[in-house]
């Protein structure tokens, strides 16, 4: 996110409470809490139909260029057609930006369980192959953090406060460890400090000695790794990462602590009072797609070493239950 879209400046819509967290938010969630919107519905040509894309919270400027051959085959292979992609400021704000129908197309999990009935399902988002990826814990290489109970009386660095990967996870994790979570995510920790921003932020913290560790999501945590670390990846994570040949090309340089098990990627939906017979042929082109078709839309400089999408994978809300048993766990309610 930009430095005016940080969700520890704007907050997070609701009330905030230990045992229930409202995803919700209100009015003002949608108008401040989509980076760039102004008018959605509005502008455009009117020749065709505006349909407005929610891109998971995160930094505009990496999230447009990594999105943006999806964006494009859906305005080549969809007739009349004009999609456009916003990035919310948070996880909150998407809920009523769908609610109030200024979006039709998002793509998370947080917001899918916290209303299934708002939405109707494309499938669950794959990549190179693989419909899973991973929350990492992430230190210095010459830090004396081990393990998750080393992180009693430190200071971390999480990504949104409902980031699955880059919150609910880790402070899951950390609660099995035997250490006391507090009033996080919602609130200050009990046996460690934290701070909450988004996944380059909190690797940025680290890197500017502002936390002794960062959890963030594999994709933005593998090019932090130092390649001599590979060897002692998990073998979940070695199957099942589409992240593994970008490590070691960013930095700084860190080192994992802990892996999670494999999560499954987020959902692509659209809001069910959408009514328009685009929305079923945007799911058969999504369905449809594959890295072959996506190639035609790659930009010169496009990574291909980190692609955002690939296809779908038909899911249902099981293939979730995990994250929700997390989220009650941490005293997220994801009904609320």
């Amino acid at each position: 996110m930009d430095s005016n879209s940080r969700s520890d400046r704007s907050g997070i819509d609701g009330t905030t409470t230990r045992r229930r967290f409202l995803l919700g938010g209100g009015a003002t969630a949608v108008t401040a809490g989509l980076a760039g919107c102004g008018s959605v519905l509005g502008g455009g040509s009117s020749s065709k139909e505006q349909i407005t894309m929610l891109l998971t919270p995160g930094t505009p400027g990496d999230l447009r260029p990594r999105y943006k051959p999806v964006v494009d085959m859906l305005n080549d292979k969809v007739d009349g057609v004009d999609i456009e992609m916003k990035v919310p400021q948070n996880y909150s704000a998407i809920k009523p930006a769908l609610e109030s129908e200024q979006a039709e197309i998002g793509m998370d999990d947080v917001t899918l369980i916290s209303n299934p009935d708002l939405m109707d399902v494309y499938g669950t988002n794959v990549t190179d192959g693989s419909a899973f990826y991973f929350s990492v814990m992430l230190v210095p290489p010459e830090s004396d953090i081990q393990g998750r109970t080393d992180v009693e009386g430190k200071t971390w660095a999480f990504a949104d406060r409902l980031s699955t990967s880059g919150s609910i996870f880790a402070l899951y994790t950390l609660q099995q460890a035997g250490l006391d979570i507090g009033e996080a995510p919602t609130g200050p920790p009990g046996d460690f400090e934290g701070s909450w921003t988004d996944h380059n932020q909190a690797i940025q913290r680290v890197a500017n000695d502002e936390a002794d560790g960062a959890t963030t999501w594999g994709g933005n945590g593998i090019p932090h790794i130092g390649a001599e670390y590979e060897s002692d990846f998990p073998q979940r994570v070695k199957d099942k990462s589409s992240f593994l040949g970008n490590i070691g090309t960013e930095t700084p340089t860190l080192r994992p602590i802990w892996w999670s098990f494999p999560i499954p990627k987020q959902p692509w939906y659209a809001r069910k009072s959408w009514d328009s017979e685009k929305k079923q042929e945007i799911g058969e082109v999504l369905r449809n797609s594959s890295e072959e078709k996506l190639s035609e839309y790659y930009p010169d400089d496009y990574n291909t070493d980190s692609p955002a999408f690939t296809t779908l994978r038909d899911t249902s809300m099981e293939t979730y239950q995990p994250v929700i048993e997390r989220m009650n766990a941490v005293g997220i309610d994801p009904a609320a």
